[in-house]
């Protein structure tokens, strides 16, 4: 028999793999260097360092020399899974390392220029996979884990820059950006490659036996060598009397007997090992102890870092739709919401005392301070950091909660603080006042909040160290040890449950608008003043009362299937959706959390918050690709069918939460919380109930809105599309496009790309600010369940009527239309219609979208104005069925051939003047205005078509008609008349 050192495995891994990287990198350098550098974009000088997959893939000899190093790496690498075995026992990780590794040989052996695709994919398959290796080997390893922990932290930190150069090149096609990705990824091959040669000390204790019988002490080829077993111990007897005191820690242990104690001592004096048979052991701490669950520092302090934790997520959310917003496609970034799977560092050994100390202090301070960065790219990694400590700190507060009445006042004060981040977001017109998009210019409380979160974050160690009592504190009763398949179901439930409160639950009134169908003279559905009071009442009082649920999930999960029902049936709308879909699923939401808080905490697993956090990430986006599909790849897979999303994901709750019902099975099925806890949370919500009502108060309509020139029956209309309420720079833009909106005195304007009730835009309600500071009726237009990209009205006149439409679209876009009706000077009604055509790749839809906006602004005799994004040419195509004797409808100035997509549309009404005003940096698309005329039925039909003709004068005896000097020339705040440089103005024949 031949017995060597098992430390040969590591070192001949580590020597074979990395000259098998590196011969070919030299050969590379040596032979062909301007090939390898070279890119589908950029070639030497621009670049001058080969990527990995140039270098071993795309010539002779150096991809031979590479092949034939790596497959002697192949020997080594099997001995290498074994032995992690052998020492480790888990199948799981032996399993993964295989995987792994014939993922490698994928890669390594189709090389990108043999088949890109299939090289991408098993490239792929083995990063994701060195994920769980790297942490497995971490945990279960007996030497070694901080290094462990080390290579592998910074072998995924560098994956974030690796994917920002990638994008850099891929995307903006910059020069030099894939020499700078390379650095990277041969950054990630030595982290690997090092990583893996850490185990030479830990394998020292394998003995690998050449042997065709097997030995007494292990099997045919490996012997794990017990050291302690090895040596020449003896063993004596001892009476001593203990006392150790520790000052650093302030605890001291006394023994109060004499103790019997056997020391086994080595020969050499190397190994000394003390069994002591100790009796009547006491622990003195002479730490103070941490506060009750039930104290108002635990509840105040729980519920801010729970208001931070859903800052954060919609932080990170709304930040991101900035940049497939102004690419049109996916941009890349995307990629940011894997910053929600950061709870995986928790299987770091050193990560979760970093994270207990400071993770709330950190997280909250990035977050809030993002806003002083300002390239939005920046901004956006920034806040994707914040994120991942907030989201990490949760996950570790929860996981290691053992009492299950603390788990149920963590679980009150975590929803309090969910209804919190709801009810100051309607007090600050449904944005978030500490979120990266904000500033002290637009509405935003940044340097409040950074103050608070430093208060709390250096409180949250001393409030939160109740919660890490798992090991000292026996639970109540007994729990089995939850199977794989429950973690799983549990943690599907839980990552559901976190969308479902994200898509429906962080704004007031999203619910409402998923009930919205427009004005009527009979009846209507609720509008978001004063109804969001009411949205966040129940959550209160759901809040309120949700620790009543605690393992009891059937009645919230038969509620939230009923309310989920109601919410996808389309032809349930207005007050009989708000109320018993969107009310009741917030009631079902709420109540069913403390059952997931119970079952997570008593399991204690990261792998089912890891399960959870991937699903939301999935989750978010389906609920994007159904309004999205015409610019993601197998878009039409979930076109239009949020109904499908939101039913999947109720199911998932309703199966998790009795998976979670069964893993508490041996508990008592509810808890009962002290009546201090009960009165200050009491306390709590009647704080949120005056600010709801003081809310509530404070935007109530300052009055009746007027016209701005009511003497000459003026009616001043405009049409813009505004991106979503985002400008260039990514701040919030609300308060920037009212300043211009008034300064051109629009009585009526249509808003289109505004329907932003969806996770990625922030669940935001942008009328609620621009309704009330500009005083108008508002129409927010088809809601976030139609799948469209929106369009609102904003209207100084009554709205008495309104319709919402979805213009046909057989294979694009879904187009948005209002058709209301509005009650002018004199009571004379004109019809407005807002409409946001497909995109130009459709042109058949977009033809079909023409005729059925002709046929319905044909339908009515009365003045009408169409404000609209159209995508034609004038006097081309599609142009040619909006301006036709179908629709009555005429130009306001047919002599404008420098348009394109915003058009404005007249018939009836005396048109006086016309003007185009620049973007300034809040969106891309100009603000078009027209001004025109109201007259009465026998005006129009003295005048005739003589209306619509017209001769261009310098301005007009009226000075009400004349449009703002302000805008004149530079114009203010880079808003300027611009393409014709002035306002056109109209007189006419008749």
């Amino acid at each position: 028999m031949v017995t060597v050192n098992g430390r040969i495995i590591p070192l001949a891994h580590t020597v074979c793999a990395f000259a098998a990287f590196f011969a070919a990198l030299v050969a590379g350098y040596s032979l062909h260097f301007h090939k390898i550098v070279q890119n589908a974009h950029y070639g030497y000088p621009d670049e001058w360092f080969p990527s990995v997959s140039a270098t071993i893939g795309d010539r002779y000899p150096e991809r031979s020399i590479f092949q034939i190093l790596i497959a002697l790496t192949s020997f080594p690498r099997f001995l290498l899974l074994l032995g992690h075995f052998s020492l480790n026992r888990s199948v799981i990780c032996f399993i993964i390392g295989v995987v792994r590794t014939v993922s490698c040989g994928g890669w390594v052996y189709i090389t990108s220029t043999d088949d890109h695709d299939v090289h991408d994919v098993f490239m792929i398959t083995y990063i994701v996979l060195t994920l769980p290796w790297d942490i497995m080997i971490t945990r279960l390893a007996t030497r070694g884990r901080l290094a462990k922990g080390i290579v592998a932290t910074v072998f995924f930190g560098t994956l974030v820059p690796l994917v920002h150069w990638y994008i850099k090149h891929q995307v903006h096609h910059i020069a030099g950006a894939y020499s700078i990705y390379a650095y990277f990824e041969w950054s990630l091959i030595i982290l690997d490659i090092l990583f893996d040669s850490l185990a030479y000390n830990e394998f020292d204790r394998i003995r690998i036996n050449v042997t065709s019988e097997t030995s007494e002490d292990g099997g045919w080829l490996f012997r794990i060598c017990n050291q302690i077993q090895d040596l020449d111990l003896t063993v004596e007897d001892e009476k001593t009397v203990i006392k150790v005191e520790d000052d650093a820690t302030g605890i001291s242990f006394k023994e109060t007997e004499t103790t019997n104690t056997e020391i086994i001592r080595s020969a050499d004096d190397e190994l000394e090992i003390f069994f002591e048979k100790t009796e009547d052991v006491t622990i003195i701490s002479n730490n103070s102890p941490a506060p009750s669950c039930d104290s108002y520092l635990y509840i105040v302090t729980n519920t801010f870092n729970s208001f931070m934790f859903w800052t954060s997520l919609t932080s990170l959310t709304c930040s991101i739709w900035y940049f497939p917003l102004w690419y049109m496609s996916i941009s890349g970034y995307e990629a940011t919401l894997l910053y929600f799977l950061a709870p995986v560092l928790l299987y770091i050994p050193f990560m979760p005392t970093i994270f207990q100390q400071y993770g709330s202090l950190l997280g909250g301070l990035i977050v809030v301070g993002a806003h002083l960065v300002g390239s939005p790219e920046a901004r956006l990694l920034v806040v994707g950091a914040g994120t991942a400590v907030t989201v990490t700190t949760f996950v570790l507060n929860l996981k290691c909660i053992a009492s299950k009445e603390v788990t149920s006042c963590f679980s009150t004060t975590w929803l309090y603080g969910l209804v919190f981040t709801v009810v100051i977001k309607m007090g600050c017109y449904s944005n978030n006042p500490l979120w990266p998009i904000m500033n002290s210019s637009n509405g935003g409380y940044n340097l409040l909040g950074l103050a608070l979160v430093t208060i709390s974050g250096i409180l949250a160690p001393y409030t939160t160290s109740i919660h890490f009592g798992r090991d000292q504190e026996e639970p109540e009763v007994q729990e089995t040890s939850p199977r794989c398949v429950s973690k799983i179901l549990v943690g599907l439930g839980f990552g559901s449950l976190i969308f479902g409160m994200h898509q429906l639950m962080t704004d007031s009134s999203t619910v409402i608008y998923w009930s919205w169908e427009g004005y009527s003279k009979d009846s209507q559905g609720p509008l978001a003043w004063p109804w969001s009071g009411l949205t966040c009442t129940v959550m209160l009082f759901a809040a309120a009362t949700s620790y009543k649920f605690s393992a009891r999930p059937l009645v919230p999960a038969a509620v939230l299937a009923l309310s989920t029902a109601v919410l996808c049936d389309r032809r349930i709308t207005g007050w009989n959706n708000y109320i018993f879909g969107g009310l009741f699923y917030l009631l079902a939401m709420i109540w069913i959390v403390p059952t997931y808080f119970n079952a997570l905490a008593a399991s204690a697993s990261t792998f089912s918050f890891l399960v959870g956090f991937f699903l939301y990430i999935i989750l978010i986006l389906a609920h994007v690709w159904v309004v999205a599909y015409a610019f993601v790849p197998l878009g039409w897979i979930l076109r239009e069918r949020i109904e499908v999303v939101l039913t999947f994901s109720t199911v998932c709750i309703v199966v998790g939460s009795i998976a979670a019902k069964f893993s508490l099975s041996t508990a008592k099925s509810g808890v009962t919380l002290s009546n201090d806890f009960k009165r200050r949370t009491g306390l709590l919500a009647l704080i949120g109930l005056s600010l709801v009502a003081s809310f509530t108060y404070s935007q109530r309509p300052v009055g009746v809105p007027q016209p701005y020139h009511p003497d000459s029956k003026l009616i001043t209309a405009g049409i813009w599309t505004i991106h979503f309420g985002l400008d260039n720079d990514m701040w919030a833009s609300e308060e920037s496009m009212m300043y211009l909106m008034k300064e051109m005195e629009l009585d009526v304007v249509g808003l289109l790309e505004t329907d932003t009730q969806h996770i990625v835009m922030g669940n935001r309600d942008l009328t609620s600010k621009l309704g009330h500071d500009m005083n108008m009726y508002v129409d927010y237009g088809p809601g976030p369940n139609k799948h469209t990209w929106g369009c609102i009205l904003l209207s100084k006149f009554p709205i008495i009527n309104s319709t919402h439409h979805l213009m046909p679209s057989p294979h694009g876009e879904l187009a948005p239309a209002i058709h209301a009706t509005i009650k002018t000077y004199d009571d004379i009604l004109v019809d407005i219609f807002v409409f946001h055509g497909g995109q130009e790749e459709d042109e058949e839809d977009r033809r079909l979208q023409s005729e059925a906006l002709s046929k319905l602004m044909g339908s009515t005799n009365r003045p009408a104005i169409l404000l609209s994004y159209l995508v034609t040419n004038p006097h081309e195509g599609n142009y040619n069925n909006y301006v036709s004797d179908e629709s009555g409808m005429h130009d306001i100035d047919p002599e404008d051939d420098d348009r394109w997509c915003q058009y404005i549309l007249y018939k009836n009404l005396k048109r006086t003047g016309y003007a185009r005003v620049s973007r300034g940096t809040i969106t891309d698309t100009e603000l078009q205005v027209g001004k025109f005329q109201v007259i009465n039925d026998e005006q129009i039909a003295q005048y005739g078509d003589s209306i619509y003709e017209h001769e261009k004068v310098d301005g007009l005896d009226n000075d009400e008609l004349h449009f703002p000097d302000t805008f004149y020339d530079e114009g203010e705040r880079g808003h300027h008349y611009h393409v014709f440089d002035r306002p056109l103005y109209y007189t006419f024949d008749g």
